[in-house]
C-alpha cells in the first residue's frame, strides 16, 4: 500500500467520522452533547482540509500518479 494510498484511507475514515458527529449532533437534544459533537465535527474538517493539499502533494510525488 502506498502512501498516497494510505492518505485517502485516512481522509476516507476522517470524512465518515465527521458524518457520524454530525449525526450524533442533530440526533441529540442535549445542548451540551451537541456543542461537543459539533465541535468534535469542526476540528475533523479542520483536519480534512490539511490533509487534502498533502494528498495532492503526495500524488503529484509518487512515480504511479505522474503522467507519461
Amino acid at each position: 500500500m502506498t502512501v498516497g494510498s494510505q492518505v485517502k484511507q485516512t481522509l476516507a475514515g476522517l470524512k465518515s467520522a465527521q458524518a457520524s458527529l454530525e449525526t450524533f449532533a442533530l440526533g441529540t437534544e442535549n445542548k451540551e452533547a451537541k456543542q461537543l459533537y459539533q465541535n468534535a465535527a469542526q476540528q475533523t474538517q479542520m483536519i480534512v482540509d490539511s490533509l487534502t493539499p498533502r494528498l495532492h502533494d503526495i500524488e503529484q510525488e509518487e512515480p504511479q500518479y505522474k503522467q507519461q
